[in-house]
Parts: structure tokens; sequence; C-alpha cells
């Protein structure tokens, strides 16, 4: 039986268990899962999504699948592409995550689950949409400030909207209080690595579209680092079964406005140094001032020969305007990437554009 694992107290649960969290310390789980190797020649025969990479995935045969994605590889500039992952079933990157999480709900023993889920709105949307095709009962914490767009999208699932006053952190502590009850699952993209399991075809997806290659720098935005934990998993499979040659470096992107980690990192601290209150920050999708995997997303930049940058709220602002311009409306967390790594010209990188500009409604100005 694949087990959850705390990679701090070493403490394992049964996955068919539901615990949410470790019960030592508190901290998120992290899976008890060997990937085999992807064979590259077979996958143009495959099916058209997420699960062709069936060997690394802990979860296979799905029913809940919406055709997630095998979103494009797009050239921008002469060294620097960007992947449409708003090109999803809920517009945005989370639903590589979500339905694993779905997928897993559905599985566990029992009579159907209630999910509930905590989002700053797009993984509340994904994990909405995907327990609603499972077939399963839905309730979404999101914080009152949650753009207007993505709590309609949200109702339209069918899931039922908890509007918590506060932070992203409150709308956490309330979803986590209520995951505690009978049979309940708590579909967290944080403390659950299925997700992250899901988030990792993004870089399968990369290695495939690029003929077994990577580019020199992988460039990712970070909140609670789901993105990049999940693509360093999967980077870390594809050394080990000897499918890269090369070592891609590993980019977290902060808003300078809520930045975290990127402080941690440069002061080379292993964990995050003291809190500060967090500023608004139109990249309101990574505005977490204390991601519950800090050291693993620290850990997972260095031994990638990353860094962390920051942006500013006038150059999340350029990065969108300078997007549509090329015919691409993004939302203002989606382009942070390409605010800091857009005019590259020493090195190959791709950035991933991660939700689509209706989730706001925001048009850059």
């Amino acid at each position: 039986m694949t087990m959850y694992r705390c990679s701090d107290c070493g403490i394992g649960s049964p996955v068919d268990s539901a615990t949410w969290c470790c019960p030592g310390c508190r901290g998120p789980w992290d899976l008890d899962f060997r990937a085999s190797p992807v064979p590259l020649a077979e996958l143009p025969g495959r099916v058209n999504s997420l699960w062709r990479y069936a060997e690394a995935l802990p979860l296979t045969a799905p029913v809940t699948s919406l055709g997630e994605g095998r979103t494009p590889l797009v050239p921008l500039t002469a060294t620097v592409s960007v992947k449409l992952d708003f090109l999803t079933p809920t517009l945005s990157f989370k639903d590589r995550g979500a339905v694993m999480l779905a997928e897993l709900a559905r599985r566990l023993p029992g009579e159907p689950r209630r999910v509930i889920a905590d989002s700053s709105g797009n993984a509340g949307t994904a994990v909405a949409a995907y327990c609603a095709r499972a077939g399963l009962d839905c309730t979404v914490f999101v914080p009152e400030a949650t753009s207007a767009k993505k709590v309609e999208q949200i109702r339209a699932h069918g899931a039922r909207l908890e509007l918590v006053p506060g932070d992203r952190e409150a709308t956490a502590e309330a979803a986590r209080a209520a995951a505690g009850g009978e049979g309940v699952f708590y579909a967290s993209h944080v403390y659950n690595p299925y997700f992250l399991h899901g988030t990792k075809t993004y870089v399968y997806e990369l290695w495939e579209d690029l003929g077994g290659r990577l580019p020199e720098a992988i460039v990712v935005p970070v909140g609670n680092g789901t993105l990049l934990l999940g693509g360093a998993q999967a980077l870390t499979e594809l050394h080990a079964h000897g499918l890269i040659g090369s070592r891609p470096s590993l980019i977290a992107v902060q808003a300078e406005a809520v930045s975290p980690l990127a402080a941690a990192f440069h002061a080379g601290a292993d964990d995050l140094l003291e809190r500060s209150p967090a500023r608004p920050t139109l990249a309101e999708g990574i505005a977490i001032p204390d991601p519950p995997r800090a050291r693993q997303i620290l850990r997972a930049v260095r031994e990638w020969g990353g860094t962390f940058l920051t942006v500013t709220e006038d150059e999340i602002r350029q990065a969108q305007r300078d997007l549509a311009g090329r015919g691409l409306f993004v939302e203002s967390t989606g382009v942070a990437c390409w605010a800091a790594a857009g005019g590259w010209t020493d090195r190959t990188a791709v950035v991933p554009l991660c939700g689509a500009g209706l989730k706001t409604g925001t048009a850059p100005a």
C-alpha cells in the first residue's frame, strides 16, 4: 500500500487513512512512491493528457480526467519560450494537481467523502471542477477578497463557498479546522503530495516537447511552491533514470511585496526568517507569507543550482501589458515569471503562463 511519509519526523500513514498532515509535527506529507522510467518513444501513441506519463504517476486509469495537461510550448524570443498552462479545463495549471486529489478522494474506502479545499482562487476552482466530475460533495474556503470571477467559477461547479475574512493564512486555518470532521477529505494542494505528482507533469511535458531535453533554466512562480516542488520531483526522476544529461537551473520568482522565501534564500537560511506582514500585491496567487513546505522549496532551488528573483508591482503590470501585446492575456500572478525572465538572452528558458486573464477580469492598463 502506498504510504504518506513525513520527511521531518519519519512518521508514516496509509494513504487510505485520509490523514491530511503528520500527527507528530503537523507538517505536510510526502509520498512513498518510486516512479519508473517514462519511455519517450512510446508517448506519441498515448492519450493526449498528462496521464500519458503513467509510469511516473501514483494513480492510473482515471475516471475524473477532463483532458488536462499537454499545453502548448510557444517561443516568444530567441531564447525564452512560454508554456500556455492557462489552456486547461479551469484555465490554470492547478488542474494538474486537482485531478489527482479528486481521483484519490473518489478511490478512498467508505462512503463518498465530503471534500474540503482552501485556496486564493485557482486551486479551489480546479478542485471544485474535478469534484463535480467525480460526483463528490465539495466545499471551498477562499479569502473574502478573492476575485469575483474566481468566486463565480467555483460556484458554477456546484461547490459550496466559504468566504473567510482576513488573509490567505486565515483561510487555510479555517479549512484545516473543518478538515477533522467525519468522512472529510482535505484536498490540500499544499499538504497532500498527490498534488505535486500532478504538477510534475509540467516538466515531463517540457522534456517530451523538446525531444528528451530541457532548457537551461526552468522558471516558476512560487507561493506555496506546488509547481516548483512538482518540477523538482520530475527533474530528480528524469535524472535518476538517465533521461536527461544536463541539469537545468530551477529559478523561483516571487512578488517583491510578499517574498519570504527569496529573503530566506538570499540570507543563506534553511527555513523562513522572522515573519513580516504581507503587503498588497497584484500577484495574489503567490502572496503566501508562511508556506508550509518552505524548507523543501529552499532545498530544491539550491539542489538544482537555481536562485530566487523578485518582481515589483510595476514590473508585473508591464509584463502583463507586454504579453497582451503579443496576443496572450494572462492574469497578474501568471505574468510574474515573464516579468523576471522574459528579457533574458544569455540562456534558454521556459516560463509558465499559469492562469488566464479572464480569471481576474482585469485588463492590463
